[in-house]
């Protein structure tokens, strides 16, 4: 019995070995075959050589369009509108009749003050006369100390009551030009407001229509308190010029001149009001249309320049990936300053000769070899 148990492990055994030989043999690579490499192959990741360069300082702004000009069009007389000579919208010349009141009353006026001092110059004429017929006889003892003041009186009398109608007939004069309403400014018209037999009634203020100047145009912006200091030393450097863009574009299309800073700073949102003055040659910017503008405030010299694509963030700050030492990816926290199109000005934290990582970085980490690749531009 026990020479049966040990021949059975014996025979167990050589199983055993047997089976073991054969996995070995099984398990082995096919003639010709390269083993696998123990070791994973770095990553390529693109790099770019930091860029060192000078640039134009720029601020960005959100704006709005405002008019230069922008009156309610009111008759200063009474009357019935007779006539709107110009149609709403229409772009008008200063001096171009808009509205014409009905003229009939006031001519008639001008007609009765023009007769006023007509009587009235030749009453004086008159007087002035007697009066030198009387200093005749005063001189000879003809006529009386009393009788001669009493005449000279009269003559004073009458150049007042004269300059009096004069000035009347000037008033007259002037109502019936306040019966034309003409563009105080060249500008752009609204809607009609009074159709024509209206009775315009100074006193009710009644609108006949608005008027915009067009030519030139503001664009108004508010500036941060922190940026107003970099704002003024570029106005005390010579004129500030505004790129204006419109929604959408990328293009600047219009040109201006920074020509005013408010003389205070709001205490509930720390800006201040600036406005730009533009030609708007072509009359199609508009008052109310929010633009974009862009102040030129600067040149900075030799700034060291990096893709925005490859500034990251961290609760630790703003950082960028760099190949270090043994190609190894190293994490440098910087500063930043201006941009410049696509790419951002860097104050601290990284070196000109160092490459940054611009591509594949959400696989890469710190301390993680990788192989650099020329990143196409």
């Amino acid at each position: 019995m026990r020479i049966w148990k040990v021949g059975f492990g014996v025979t167990l055994m050589a199983a055993l070995a047997a089976a073991g030989v054969y996995l070995q043999v099984w398990n082995q690579p096919e003639s010709g075959a390269a083993a696998p490499s123990p070791a994973m192959a770095a990553l390529p990741v693109p790099v770019k050589k930091i860029v060192k360069k000078t640039i134009p300082i720029y601020l960005d702004y959100s704006a709005r369009t405002e008019a230069v000009r922008d009156v309610t069009l009111q008759a200063k007389v009474p009357g019935y509108l007779e006539k709107q000579s110009a149609p709403d919208g229409a772009d008008v010349r200063e001096g171009d009749l808009l509205y014409t009141i009905d003229q009939r009353d006031y001519r008639a006026a001008l007609d009765q003050a023009k007769a006023q001092v007509q009587r009235d110059a030749a009453s004086l004429d008159y007087l002035r006369a007697n009066l030198d017929r009387g200093d005749k006889l005063a001189n000879s003892g003809y006529l009386a100390k009393d009788s001669h003041d009493q005449r000279l009186s009269a003559v004073r009398q009458a150049e007042a009551a004269l300059a009096i109608s004069r000035a009347s007939l000037r008033m007259a004069e002037l109502n019936l030009s306040y019966t034309e309403i003409r563009a105080p400014f060249a500008g752009r018209l609204g809607r009609n407001q009074a159709p024509t037999g209206t009775l315009i009634s100074p006193s009710a203020g009644t609108p006949l229509n608005t008027l915009i100047q067009l030519k030139p145009i503001y664009v108004t912006f508010n500036p941060s308190e922190t940026e107003l200091q970099e704002i003024q030393n570029a106005r005390a450097s010579g004129a500030v010029a505004g790129d204006v863009f419109l929604p959408g574009s990328d293009t600047a299309r219009y040109r201006g001149e920074l020509t005013f800073l408010d003389n205070a700073i709001s205490q509930s949102t720390g800006t201040i009001v600036a406005r730009a003055t533009l030609d708007n040659a072509d009359l199609t910017l508009m008052p109310g249309q929010y633009v974009r503008i862009r102040l030129h405030v600067g040149e900075e010299a030799d700034a060291l320049l990096v893709p925005q694509a490859a500034i990251g963030s961290s609760q630790l700050g703003k950082f960028v990936y760099v190949v270090g030492a043994g190609n190894k990816v190293e994490q440098k926290l910087v500063s930043l300053g201006h941009n410049d199109g696509d790419f951002a000005t860097v104050r601290s934290g990284v070196a000109e000769s160092d490459q940054v990582i611009v591509g594949n970085l959400q696989k890469i980490f710190p301390g993680m070899e990788v192989s650099p690749q020329a990143a196409a531009d």
